[in-house]
């Protein structure tokens, strides 16, 4: 211990190196310091509640409390070792060979891509689509009659699932941008480009149903003008071909021209060492347990293999192509399914094969632990945060009541307490109306994904809370059923399935189970529950419309009531709706007749063209010639959320 070792005054521990002086041991106070250094050369004057003491003199104070001396170090945090697992370098160009590029088919709902990748892989998948839109990644290997091979990935066009695009554009070699000709550039289709440039892929335009009538490939071409993407026609190096995906016309020139792209890019890969690659999609198959499609981009993946993807990992029990059929091994820029992961992996976690089950474990552990470590550190940041706050209200309070006497402190406080209470039932219902708690539930994680996207875009927080209350990979549940009915709150379901005693008890407990196969469809329906927790807006339906002609005054007992002569412009008046006096185009009085005459006569109804004289529940209101008199009733309209999610 060096001579700069320091001890506070009025505290009992030593803060260098673990020094602490046990008081209580001794039934002595914390002023025993101040005692112990009376009969030295410190002045004790001079010392404050922060004051440093130096090593000779906290000796001192020990010696003369008749304590012991006994030093320890302070216990410091190991550090770790990282433990993760991290891509190989780049081995020996001589070992690469060339591979398959991996294409992406992008572009705007109902813009044709689901047909267009049918035709290129001649199969019936956009048949089974519902609504002509894919509903997640899959990826699919094509062979073409040439000979070549081309890894599709079907990505999904609409604009709230750029997340997803986005994740197909970081695995893959080329576009294929699907553009109507009879459409033209759409928002999504600008989206699909801007993703293209951000993972700097080259692009392929596919000028979709030029079999219609309507069609215009060269106002298409003109439009992505605007985006920088220049096709070959006007002097850019965007090859562009014009197709029609329902006959199938011109589809071989569409592979030929990214069979050339492929070419000009030179695409390889090392089929040797540990398997490299990206988890495509991800689900949860019931008698299978956690599948993953992936594609391979370095290595070649074999059964047994150990793999590990975000925080989970496999040993390949069993590997499968796109039909479903068994395989043994899979190479660079081949689509695989994978069956042996212990857990779910999430779509677009980068894949890596380690040597042993026992350094996969060691892999995953290392970084559960960091996510524990970053989550600690956010922990303490928003507990620092609290604390500040905290201590600004009670800084605060201390300045608000500071001067004033006990009682009224005291009623004050009473009075905020009592504010305070548990909400009375009606109050509690009301309050809950104003939230829309949500279960949601899909198919496989890409879809989900897609779906928390779009859920995170809300906005309308103003007017209906949306809280997300459980959320996962799988059908629905009992557990989920439960939750709903804990929370009041909605399960949705995507592609998932609810069992007839789930729906059953469901039922029961009062609780909404909404299942859906597209996308959008369930995201209109969380609208139009939002809708329905919101207040009726009230509207004006105008009735008839008069103009005040002449204005006079009619003595009832000692009163002096001022009466309006009246014509009716359009419409009709209703004695028993409600009117409105505007003057100069400003409403200046609302309200209710208290008399509606015609000459002599009482009347409750009186049509357009027809002279009458009426008068208002509000003496105090003066008429002027010119005034309108507007007769309307209000009528409740549902509300619609204001929130937007993008389509």
């Amino acid at each position: 211990m060096d001579g700069s070792t320091v001890c506070t005054p009025r505290a009992n521990r030593c803060t260098h190196q673990g020094c602490f002086i046990s008081t209580e041991a001794s039934g002595n106070k914390g002023d025993f310091i101040y005692e112990s250094l009376m009969n030295t050369a410190v002045d004790i004057d001079s010392l404050e509640a922060d004051s440093h003491l130096d090593e000779v003199w906290i000796k001192e104070v020990i010696k003369k409390s008749g304590m012991k001396l006994k030093w320890s170090k302070l216990k410091q945090d190991k550090v770790r070792e990282n433990k993760d697992a991290v891509k190989r370098p780049q081995g020996d160009p001589a070992l690469l060979i060339p591979r398959s590029p991996v294409v992406a088919i992008m572009g705007h709902v109902d813009h044709g891509k689901t047909t267009l990748l049918d035709q290129l892989r001649k199969t019936q998948v956009a048949a089974m689509e519902v609504g002509g839109i894919t509903q997640h990644i899959g990826a699919f290997l094509v062979s073409l009659p040439s000979g070549e091979k081309i890894t599709f990935l079907d990505t999904p066009g609409h604009a709230a699932f750029s997340a997803m695009r986005a994740r197909g554009a970081q695995v893959t070699d080329i576009i294929i941008l699907v553009v109507a000709a009879d459409d033209g550039v759409m928002k999504q289709t600008v989206e699909s480009i801007q993703h293209a440039k951000d993972a700097q892929v080259p692009i392929v335009l596919a000028i979709n149903k030029c079999d219609k009538a309507e069609a215009d490939p060269e106002k298409a071409k003109k439009e992505l003008l605007a985006y920088d993407v220049v096709c070959e026609d006007y002097g850019g190096d965007v090859q562009a071909v014009h197709v029609s995906a329902l006959t199938g016309d011109n589809m071989m020139a569409l592979t030929e021209a990214t069979v050339a792209l492929a070419e000009m890019l030179e695409l390889k890969a090392d089929p040797t060492g540990p398997v490299e690659g990206t988890v495509i999609e991800s689900f949860t198959d019931k008698g299978r347990g956690p599948v993953t499609t992936a594609i391979i981009q370095r290595g070649t993946l074999k059964k047994g293999s150990i793999l590990v993807a975000g925080k989970s990992w496999a040993k390949v029990r069993l590997m499968f192509d796109e039909n479903g059929k068994t395989i043994n091994e899979a190479c660079p820029s081949m689509p695989v399914g994978i069956i042996g992961w212990r857990d779910l992996p999430s779509a677009g976690d980068e894949i890596l094969e380690v040597e042993s089950e026992a350094r996969a474990r060691e892999v995953v552990d290392w970084r559960k632990y960091e996510q524990e470590q970053e989550k600690s550190k956010e922990d303490l940041k928003l507990i620092e945060e609290k604390r500040k706050e905290h201590q600004e209200a009670h800084q605060k309070a201390r300045e608000k009541y500071g001067t004033l006497p006990w009682k009224e402190r005291s009623f004050i406080k009473y009075k905020e307490k009592k504010q305070q209470q548990p909400l009375k039932l009606k109050e509690k219902v009301e309050r809950d109306s104003d939230v829309l708690p949500i279960i949601i539930k899909g198919d496989v994680d890409g879809s989900l994904e897609a779906i928390l996207n779009i859920m995170d875009t809300y906005d309308a927080s103003h007017e209906c809370e949306l809280e997300l209350v459980h959320f996962g990979v799988g059908d629905i549940s009992e557990n989920d059923v439960k939750l709903a009915e804990t929370f009041n709150g909605v399960i949705y379901g995507f592609n998932v399935n609810a069992s007839n005693v789930i729906q059953q008890s469901a039922a029961k407990k009062g609780v909404k189970i909404k299942l859906h196969k597209i996308i959008y469809r369930l995201i209109e329906d969380v609208q139009e529950e939002l809708s329905s927790r919101l207040p009726c807006a009230v509207e004006e339906h105008i009735i008839g419309e008069a103009s005040i002609l002449a204005t006079f005054s009619i003595t009832e007992g000692k009163k002096k009531i001022p009466v309006a002569g009246c014509r009716v412009q359009k419409g009709q008046l209703e004695k028993q709706k409600k009117f409105k006096l505007i003057r100069n185009g400003h409403v200046i009085w609302k309200g209710s007749l208290i008399s509606l005459k015609h000459h002599k006569d009482d009347i409750s109804v009186i049509k357009t063209g027809m002279d009458c004289g009426l008068s208002l529940d509000e003496e105090k209101i003066e008429f002027k010639v010119g005034d309108g008199i507007v007769c309307y009733e209000e009528k409740e309209v549902p509300a619609k959320t204001s929130w937007d999610p993008g389509f």
